[in-house]
């Protein structure tokens, strides 16, 4: 097990290979994420889907977003607070987007409070990586650690990853949480024991 201490070196490390990646590698992934999350049963199912929008070098969610939207399903997109916990607001398509600090993309629909995410059937979060127990490595702020305490034990909560990035072991602090699946282009959807 990799001590607590080497999480700043491992997102590190990570983020890295992604800058690297070339575009063509990058929407190919974001293609295979989308189609795979749109075929899982849950998401076909789901009502109230939590989601955000990518920023940088993530995976890319705005074509799963948009496809969710047309589908029909009630899309939760965060927002930003000052004390760096989540607030919810609905996609209502691309052109519901403002920009947001940090960089982000926010929803500019009213808000629906931290809580909101606690109603979706389904929680798609950003990851930098994910171990085989489903243990997320996040940006370090812990935003999303918050968000998914506030999700019931039988919500499918997904990250998002490159090929690569599920592995093995990472480092773990008592706030972390969780997720019960990752999704990745070459394994599609990976779900963790409970």
């Amino acid at each position: 097990m990799h001590q607590i201490d080497s999480k700043p070196s491992r997102r590190a490390e990570l983020l890295a290979r992604r800058t690297a990646m070339d575009s063509g590698a990058r929407a190919a992934a974001a293609r295979s994420l989308r189609d795979t999350l749109l075929s899982t049963p849950e998401v076909e199912m789901a009502g109230t889907i939590a989601a955000y929008v990518s920023i940088g070098a993530e995976p890319d969610t705005r074509g799963l977003l948009f496809a969710l939207w047309k589908r029909g399903a009630y899309v939760l997109l965060p927002r930003l607070l000052p004390d760096a916990d989540l607030d919810w607001a609905s996609y209502e398509g691309p052109d519901s987007l403002a920009p947001g600090p940090r960089g982000l993309l926010e929803p500019t629909e009213p808000s629906r409070g931290p809580d909101a995410v606690a109603s979706a059937d389904v929680v798609l979060v950003p990851a930098v990586a994910v171990d085989r127990t489903g243990m997320r490595l996040g940006r370090g702020g812990g935003s999303y650690d918050r968000a998914l305490a506030r999700v019931g034990p039988a919500i499918l909560t997904v990250a998002l990853l490159y090929d690569g990035e599920l592995v093995d072991a990472l480092p773990a602090e008592p706030h972390d949480q969780r997720v019960r699946a990752a999704v990745t282009p070459s394994e599609g959807l990976v779900r963790f024991p409970r």
